[in-house]
C-alpha cells in the first residue's frame, strides 16, 4: 500500500513538473514478483503487453524522459526568477519638466500608451505639469528590440500669485463669455488630438523674441481678483514692448489663429512629432490656419489682449499632450537630464 501511494504521488509530480508529459503518460505501480501477462500499460502513448522485464525497460526510458522534463522545468523557473530580478533604470523628474533617453539605433519611444518616432536616435519624454507624482513607465525600441525604464515624477513647488485684473471682461465673465470660452476649448481639443506627423523641427528651438527676455511664472497658481484660476499657468511670460515681432520657433503648420476670450489673439503651430507651440495676447496676428511657416517667420506682434495686465508674450508648448516649461526646448538638448545619468531636472523660472 505504501508503495502504491508513493508512486501515485510521484506520477502526479511528474505531470506538474513537465506539462508536455502531462496527459501523455500514466505510470502504473508494478510488483516485480507478480506475473503481469495480459495486463496493459501505457508509456508515452505506446501500449505494451508482456512480461515484467519488457515493461521495466519501458519504465526506465520513462524515468529518463521524466528527469529531462524535470530539469527543463527547473531551468525555466530559474529563468523566470532571473527575469524578475532585473530592475529597469529610473530617473527623477519634476512635474512640467523633460527627460531624454539617448541610445544609438533608437527608432521609437513610448509613454502613457502613446508611441512616436525618436528624434535623431533620442527619445524625449515630457512630464505634464499636472502629472500625478509616482512612477511612470517609458519605453524605447530599435530593430525589434524593446526595453523600458521609469520616471519617478516628483511634485513641483510652483508659487501662488494674486493678480488684480481690474474691471476687464475676463475678470468677471458673463454667461455669454463662458459659452464662448467653452466653444473655444472644444476647438482646441481638436488641435491637441491632431495626428502626429513627421517632425519639422530640431532642438534647440529658435527664440520667439529678439532679444529674448527671461521667462517667468510657468506653473504658477494664480488668483485673479480673489478667485483661483481653474489651472496653473501653462506657459511662460516674456515681457516685451508692445508691437515687438513674435517669431515662429521652428517650421510647421498653423493649426489655429484666432481671437480667443482668455488668450486674446492667439496662434498655435503644429511642428510635427506631437509638438505644438502657442503664442498668446498678440496685438496682431500675421498668419492664418493651414499656413506653412518657417523658423523665424513673424507670426504676430506683442500685445495685451485677452486676460492680460500689460504688454507681454505668453509662450507655451504642448508635446505629446504634455504641458512643460518651454525653457527646456531653448537649451542645448545634451543638457536635458538623461536615463543613465544621476541627475534630476529642476524647474526653471
Amino acid at each position: 500500500m505504501t508503495k502504491l501511494f508513493t508512486e501515485g504521488i510521484f506520477a502526479a509530480r511528474i505531470g506538474d513538473a513537465c506539462p508536455v508529459c502531462r496527459g501523455a503518460m500514466s505510470i502504473a505501480p508494478v510488483d516485480s514478483n507478480v506475473p503481469q501477462r495480459g495486463r496493459e500499460s501505457h508509456t508515452f502513448g505506446y501500449k505494451r503487453c508482456g512480461p515484467v522485464k519488457s515493461r521495466q525497460v519501458a519504465y526506465c526510458l520513462t524515468a529518463a524522459l521524466v528527469l529531462v522534463c524535470s530539469l527543463s522545468g527547473l531551468a525555466s523557473a530559474a529563468r523566470r526568477h532571473a527575469a524578475k530580478a532585473v530592475s529597469a533604470p529610473t530617473i527623477s523628474a519634476a512635474q512640467g519638466t523633460l527627460v531624454r533617453w539617448s541610445v544609438p539605433g533608437t527608432e521609437r519611444c513610448g509613454m502613457h500608451q502613446r508611441s512616436w518616432p525618436a528624434l535623431h536616435e533620442t527619445c524625449y519624454y515630457p512630464v505634464d505639469v499636472l502629472q500625478k507624482p509616482g512612477l511612470v513607465t517609458i519605453t524605447r525600441s530599435s530593430r525589434g528590440h524593446s526595453e523600458s525604464a521609469q520616471i519617478l515624477v516628483t511634485p513641483s513647488q510652483y508659487e501662488t500669485q494674486e493678480i488684480d485684473l481690474g474691471n476687464i471682461p475676463q475678470a468677471n465673465p458673463s454667461s455669454e463669455d463662458r459659452r464662448r470660452a467653452a466653444r473655444e476649448e472644444a476647438e482646441l481639443a481638436k488641435v491637441w488630438k491632431r495626428r502626429e506627423g513627421p517632425a519639422s523641427f530640431t532642438l534647440p528651438l529658435g527664440k520667439p523674441l529678439r532679444p529674448m527676455p527671461k521667462g517667468r511664472d510657468f506653473g504658477a497658481n494664480r488668483i485673479f481678483n480673489g478667485k483661483p484660476a481653474g489651472q496653473p499657468h501653462m506657459g511662460a511670460d516674456y515681457t516685451a514692448p508692445e508691437g515687438s515681432d513674435v517669431r515662429a520657433v521652428d517650421s510647421g503648420t498653423v493649426a489655429l489663429a484666432e481671437d480667443q476670450f482668455f488668450s486674446g489673439n492667439a496662434v498655435y503651430i503644429d511642428h510635427g512629432n506631437g509638438l505644438i507651440s502657442m503664442y498668446f495676447h498678440l496685438s496682431k496676428v500675421n498668419v492664418r490656419a493651414g499656413q506653412e511657416v518657417k523658423k523665424g517667420d513673424i507670426v504676430g506682434l506683442v500685445g495685451s489682449t485677452g486676460r492680460s495686465t500689460g504688454a507681454h508674450l505668453f509662450f507655451g508648448v504642448r508635446w505629446h499632450d504634455a504641458r512643460i516649461n518651454p525653457q527646456f526646448l531653448f537649451e542645448d538638448p545634451s543638457k536635458i537630464p538623461a536615463i543613465g545619468q544621476q541627475a534630476t531636472p529642476a524647474a526653471h523660472d
